[in-house]
């Protein structure tokens, strides 16, 4: 008879392991339970901090180990990660959120119109994207004492509106006489003219970002731009010194939070204005 208990080779009928354990990936979260692999410590997460997570036993007792070790959950192998956190959303220089990638928009019957160069080139490092997003044009009136004309040529309707930012529109002065008028006439219903109390658009930067306690006063006698660029000891003798002195103004401003609200609060009410029914 017989007997076959031995004709078999257990060990070599066992499989060899082949590559490393398969271990899926679990986030931390504060009381998830897990096993220690090495040392079989087993407890509730507590909390993980410099490459380390926290595990509290039964008893109270906390043990940290590298969260690069090997760990059970529910007594399968697993790696243990830092929890993913929700993307931030991302804002503009304006304040508002980011849209990401989106076209910018086929531009709109109504217009934003700003003094001058300056201006406009504040307006669009601010407020840009917006625009874009919203379709708005921003053009120059190269000063106060075109808007009339510009206005009769863009001739504004419920349909088409003008969105007016001027200088120093402070009771007495040119600019605020030139805004009556206009708002007293056949257009006035579809324009709204606003203005800061400034006599440059430099001054909506707020002083203390080219480290000044305030403005100074200029002189009548003195070209305004020109007095400022001395008092901060800068060169000013030649357009290109004040242009110069521009772009260093200008590139103190991050974001809305470096200008004066008053020019803050009348940019976005212009650009309501415009966007209404839009």
């Amino acid at each position: 008879m017989h007997d076959d208990r031995y004709d078999h080779d257990p060990v070599a009928a066992m499989k060899s392991r082949r590559g490393p354990t398969q271990r899926r990936q679990v986030p931390l979260a504060r009381g998830l339970v897990v096993e220690h692999t090495e040392t079989e410590w087993c407890g509730a997460v507590v909390g993980a901090r410099d490459g380390l997570v926290h595990l509290e036993d039964f008893r109270g007792k906390v043990r940290a180990f590298a969260l690069s070790d090997g760990f059970l959950v529910d007594g399968l192998p697993v790696t243990l990660s830092m929890p993913q956190r929700a993307p931030q959303r991302q804002r503009t220089a304006s304040g508002s959120f980011a849209v990401g990638e989106q076209r910018a928009r086929v531009a709109m019957p109504s217009r934003i119109f700003v003094e001058g160069k300056h201006d406009a080139e504040l307006v669009e490092q601010v407020w840009g994207d917006d625009l874009r997003v919203e379709g708005v044009v921003v053009e120059l009136l190269d000063g106060a004492d075109n808007l009339e004309q510009v206005l009769a040529e863009f001739k504004p309707s419920a349909e088409r509106r003008a969105g007016v930012l001027l200088d120093h529109l402070i009771q007495g002065s040119k600019e605020t006489r030139i805004a009556q008028n206009i708002e007293r006439g056949p257009f006035g219903a579809h324009v709204l003219i606003v203005g800061h109390p400034f006599v440059d658009i430099w001054a909506s930067v707020k002083p203390e970002r080219v480290g000044l306690g305030a403005w100074p006063e200029i002189p009548r006698s003195v070209e305004w731009k020109a007095g400022i660029c001395r008092a901060l000891g800068w060169p000013s003798d030649e357009p290109a010194d004040l242009a110069d002195a521009w772009s260093r103004i200008r590139g103190r401003v991050r974001s809305f939070r470096d200008l004066e609200p008053s020019l803050v609060g009348r940019v976005e009410q212009l650009i309501d204005f415009v966007t209404v029914g839009t």
